[in-house]
């Protein structure tokens, strides 16, 4: 049988009750802590005492009342002595702040905003990318041969960005985007019908008894990422196949069929009778597409990137058929170029310190370079920190992304 708890560990249940009132709460009378907690007067004051030493709270006479009798106590947080970051991602910036307790914000940073350019698809994002030799050489010959480019590596190594720098380069236009979990099927990529949404719709106009026609079929189908990078057109589109090695065993196979034969039927327009040339939706923003006798057929191959993390092997039928990269991490002169890149040269000259730890805690750790960009970040912002503080801010970025590392 367990024992109950001691005198102690009540006693440090209080004090944390009291601390919690007041920081969410803010000034707050002796009084309506003493009703709101269910703790008499005595421990109240006992606990707030401890407190104010700690330099947590302080008591402060209130306010004339207008009520008779002694006025009681009131308990303020002391916001300046603990406190925490925190940033709030915003549209076209991210601001950064230190909140003291009771929610005050002692300081903050907030940078100019980033003007905003249309990067709904992503490609904008890989102006900036710097690829190596091998995966400028690589990605020319996927291209050149009309296969997917299967790229490995650790998280944050670039992966993704890849993809995004090729539609850049190339001018191909929006990256499409399909993310795969354990529950991603080849269907779903492919198109998706709405056939509750047709039969509602056909139900509305039979009831309202309007000359208006029913809507045409294409209105319910929507063309998935896949579907959509096979469409007909003139020039290719990117298509990032994002986490592969998280999808069901028999996903990749199944997907490697549907490009080489660079092509798909349409069920439901199959069996539409007089489907000759039907406008779909497809993933795009207000996009359309006109399908042709229900079949989906590329001109260009599509720029296929897939992206693995490790998490499984492939089967050998699936990796003869891709052409694949590994992405190293980058050196310590090539994360400085990336700062200097995505921040600006000034932010790196201001930080070098915090790249120092991230090169020496990643031989132990792995580490992304997203982590690296957020610690710079951070520690460029403008918050009144010393050089040590900040320094500890960045080893708390720097977790490790390793298995079993988020335990």
């Amino acid at each position: 049988m367990r024992p109950g708890p001691s005198q102690e560990e009540i006693r440090r249940q209080n004090l944390g009750a009291l601390l919690r009132h007041v920081h969410l709460r803010g000034a707050t009378s002796r009084a309506q802590l003493t009703a709101e907690l269910g703790l008499n007067r005595s421990t109240i004051g006992a606990l707030t005492a401890d407190l104010a030493a700690a330099g947590l709270v302080r008591e402060e006479t209130p306010r004339e009342t207008g009520r008779a009798g002694r006025p009681s106590l009131v308990v303020r947080p002391q916001s300046d002595r603990v406190y925490a970051y925190a940033l709030s991602i915003e549209v076209d910036r991210l601001r950064a702040a230190r909140v003291g307790l009771g929610g005050q914000v002692l300081d903050q940073s907030l940078p100019d905003a980033v003007p905003i350019s249309d990067t709904s698809s992503g490609a904008a994002a890989g102006a900036g990318y710097l690829p190596e030799d091998d995966a400028v050489e690589l990605a020319n010959i996927a291209l050149l041969l009309r296969r997917p480019l299967l790229v490995t590596g650790k998280p944050g190594t670039g992966k993704s960005t890849l993809a995004r720098s090729i539609a850049y380069e190339l001018g191909l236009g929006p990256v499409l985007y399909w993310p795969i979990s354990s529950r991603s099927s080849l269907t779903d990529a492919l198109c998706r019908y709405d056939s509750i949404g047709r039969l509602q719709q056909a139900n509305l106009v039979r009831f309202r008894d309007t000359a208006h026609p029913v809507p045409s079929i294409g209105e319910f189908i929507r063309l998935g990422p896949l579907g959509t990078a096979l469409v007909g057109r003139y020039r290719p589109r990117v298509l990032l196949i994002d986490e592969l090695d998280k999808s069901d065993i028999d996903l990749p196979n199944d997907l490697l069929n549907v490009l080489e034969e660079g092509e798909f039927e349409i069920p439901e327009l199959i069996r539409e009778a007089g489907a000759d040339d039907v406008r779909v939706l497809t993933s795009d923003r207000d996009g359309w597409a006109t399908v042709r006798h229900g079949r989906v057929r590329c001109n260009a191959f599509p720029v296929i990137v897939i992206t693995s993390n490790g998490e499984r092997e492939f089967a050998p039928a699936f990796l003869r058929r891709c052409v694949r990269l590994h992405i190293q991490p980058p050196s310590a002169e090539k994360l400085s170029r990336i700062i200097a890149g995505q921040l600006g040269a000034s932010k790196l000259d201001d930080a070098t310190y915090v790249v120092d730890e991230f090169t020496a805690l990643r031989e132990t750790l792995d580490l992304s370079t997203d982590q690296l960009l957020n610690a710079v970040y951070f520690a460029t912002s403008g918050l009144e920190l010393d050089k040590n503080a900040r320094l500890s801010a960045a080893r708390r970025i720097f977790r490790d992304l390793g298995a079993g590392a988020g335990s």
